[in-house]
């Protein structure tokens, strides 16, 4: 099977952290792009670092490689894959999913490692 391209989108994320039962802000639901992830615990949001939330704690400076596709639920080792090749070159990142694609979070200082890191690696990277 060839490897995926990845593309890296223009702008900088944030990841918030809130408490368990606060209210999603209306402001990350007319973002052009968001991710709302709820545990027993807490409640986590990315979106573009433009899109002001008053968060208990975040996290900035993420860039965003998505995992062009459509990709089908039943491909296997996608996400296993490319993150061995990000952690065997040190690159931390923060995953996050859709039905269709798989969308890499690694941080700003870290994007042109990931992208050589990648490409090294047999991966087509769009910058």
């Amino acid at each position: 099977m060839p490897k995926q391209t990845l593309a890296a989108l223009p702008d900088k994320f944030v990841i918030h952290s809130l408490p368990v039962h606060a209210e999603i802000p209306s402001q990350v639901l007319n973002a052009s792009l968001y991710f709302i992830g709820k545990t027993h615990d807490e409640l986590s949001i990315v979106v573009p670092q433009t899109v002001q939330v008053d968060s208990e704690e975040c996290d900035e400076d993420w860039r965003v490689l998505e995992v062009l596709g459509p990709l089908e639920l039943s491909m296997v080792g996608i996400m296993a894959q490319i993150g061995n090749v990000l952690a065997a070159a040190k690159v931390s990142i923060f995953i996050v999913s859709t039905f269709e694609t798989d969308f890499f979070l690694v941080k700003q200082k870290d994007l042109n490692t990931a992208a050589s890191a990648l490409e090294q690696d047999g991966y087509k990277v769009i910058l």
